[in-house]
Formats: C-alpha cells, sequence, structure tokens
C-alpha cells in the first residue's frame, strides 16, 4: 500500500519558467511534500530528477552554512533549460531532524563538530533521511527512470532499490564559499559524496556572494 497520496494541483509561475506544483502528503507522518514539474515527465526520455530536502536555513534564509539554496536554485535552472523535469520538495530538513534539532546540531558545530558527529551527538543516525516517499512520488507522476541531478550516492541507491531506473547522474557543485568548506568536506569524507576535493577549489570561491534568484 502506497504511503503517498496525491492531494492538490496547480500551476506555477516562477523565475525560472512555469512549473506545474503538485503537492503529496505521507499518510503515515501526515507530513506534506510537494514535487514542481516542467513538461512531460511521464513519456519519452527519461527526465532530469532532483530530490531538495527542505532547508529553511539556505533555501529561503540564504544561509551560507550550506550549499542547500543555491543547489535548489540550480537544480531549476537546470531543469528550465532543458525545458522538462521533475524538482521532488521533501519536508526532511536537517536530514531528517527537525529544525530545531537542526538548530542544536549548528550549536554543537559552532564548538567545533562537524555535521555527522552533531547529529550522532543528539542522539540520531548521520542521516535520518527516508527516500522510499520520493519513490512512491515519482511513480505516482509516472516517472519509472530518471537522470538524477545530485552528488549523493545514497540517494541513488534508494531509489533503484525502490524500483527506479537511474539512467544517469547530473553532478550539481555550487556555492562552495569560505563558510561551507567545512560542511562540505564532511559530506565527501564520511557521507561519500561525490565532490572534488578542497584543494581543487578556486581562490575567489572565498569570496562567494549568496546570488539568490528573488534578488
Amino acid at each position: 500500500m502506497s504511503k503517498i497520496q496525491k492531494e492538490a494541483e496547480a500551476k506555477l509561475p516562477t523565475v525560472f519558467g512555469e512549473f506545474r506544483i503538485i503537492g503529496f502528503r505521507d499518510i503515515t507522518t501526515n507530513k506534506e511534500h510537494v514535487a514542481l514539474v516542467m513538461g512531460d515527465v511521464a513519456s519519452g526520455q527519461p527526465p532530469l530528477v532532483r530530490i531538495h530536502s527542505e532547508c529553511l536555513t539556505g533555501d529561503t534564509l540564504f544561509s551560507l552554512k550550506c550549499d542547500c539554496g543555491f543547489q535548489l536554485e540550480e537544480a531549476l535552472k537546470i531543469i528550465s533549460e532543458n525545458k522538462r523535469g521533475v524538482l521532488l520538495y521533501v519536508r526532511q530538513e536537517g536530514r531528517g531532524i527537525g529544525l530545531l534539532n537542526k538548530i542544536r546540531a549548528y550549536s554543537l558545530q559552532d564548538g567545533g563538530m562537524d555535521t555527522y558527529d552533531a547529529n550522532v551527538a543528539l542522539g540520531f543516525k548521520p542521516d535520518e533521511r527516508n527516500y522510499d516517499i520520493c519513490a512512491e512520488m515519482l511513480k505516482l507522476l509516472g516517472v519509472s527512470e530518471a537522470r538524477l541531478i545530485t552528488n549523493n550516492p545514497d540517494k541513488l541507491t534508494a531509489l533503484r532499490a525502490c524500483g527506479i531506473h537511474i539512467a544517469g547522474r547530473e553532478p550539481i557543485e555550487v556555492g562552495r564559499n569560505k563558510f561551507n568548506r567545512g560542511y562540505l568536506e564532511t559530506k565527501r569524507r564520511k557521507f561519500k559524496h561525490m565532490l572534488s576535493q578542497l584543494s581543487d577549489a578556486r581562490p575567489e570561491e572565498d569570496d562567494i556572494e549568496p546570488i539568490h534568484a528573488t534578488d
């Protein structure tokens, strides 16, 4: 039995073009998730797909502690340039530990911990996210295979295990700056994200300015 139900759908014009916004509800947790869909993704070649976990601090408050807001914008740009694709916006803040615990983890990071150890110190797994619901959302959209926009190997593994064929991977490395270098290095070393090493960073990345489409 599916844990995900489609609840609502509407047009959503954005600075990246017009999408369909489709609302889903997880009937086991009552959490609400959305998909932004551009073009016909249920037929033809495997569409671009981005699974984006909610990040209030990065997506809406312009934080430089992570790369989430930058990745959100870049993914929407990539989908818009291809005129076809899906962005799943999944309510799994702080790698699934929630907003308040994420802020507690930030406090531990201020004291010297990395993101991996901070989550563990709070009594959580390093990553509590569940991608099964993402596979269910894609299937409800008629998507059985995808070109995934990600650096995270766990997303590839999880979707394959749920019956989504991965036709390819599109890397997404944006937003590196002096405030998130340690965060990105932890992603690369401990979470095994497919990221270039910090030694490959351009010198000017220390001076990166946050650029958001809403500016």
